[in-house]
């Protein structure tokens, strides 16, 4: 059983960047306790925390190394690693991907992903997955809503996730 915290860190702190991709049910985020020498582990911690306490059932890790995934074991977190490194067959790893969250959003799972930051390639990808699941028919509309909960306008890469997404459904 993991530790439980008692006082006013108990519920943790809400992960930087934080963002609800569809509300109470999928979200993204930054990697927890932020990336590179910005990274604090008591940070990490609270972050986790944080899920654990907000119902979040999976996390879902796309940085390409396994660092820090024990912490999600030890607080009792259920975590999947899925990295990405844009090196692989594109259209393969979304199918793939698109379809492991579909199936965990259709059980009930209130899932979150992180990437070391939320650029481009986690939004590029979210807004893809709203196209694939059918929420969202056409391309362009997708874009512009996907920019809406960005908060800014997309980068080619993820225009171009979010138009071919509807063509990878099978």
């Amino acid at each position: 059983m993991p530790p439980r915290l008692r006082g006013k860190w108990a519920l943790g702190i809400t992960p930087r960047n934080f963002t609800w991709i569809l509300k109470d049910k999928l979200a993204i985020c930054e990697r927890p306790g932020g990336y590179g020498d910005n990274h604090r582990r008591v940070r990490r911690q609270e972050e986790i925390i944080w899920l654990r306490e907000n119902g979040f059932g999976c996390v879902i890790s796309l940085i390409p190394a396994p660092h820090n995934l024990h912490n999600y074991d030890e607080l009792g977190v259920n975590y999947r690693h899925r990295p990405f490194t844009g090196a692989e067959d594109l259209a393969q790893w979304l199918t793939a991907f698109y379809r492991e969250l579909d199936v965990l959003l259709l059980e009930g799972t209130k899932v979150i992903l992180h990437a070391e930051e939320v650029g481009d390639r986690i939004v590029g990808i979210m807004g893809g997955y709203i196209r694939w699941c059918g929420l969202v028919k056409e391309g362009t509309q997708a874009i512009a809503i996907t920019e809406r909960i960005a908060q800014r306008q997309l980068d080619p890469f993820a225009r171009e996730v979010i138009l071919m997404a509807a063509s990878l459904r099978s």
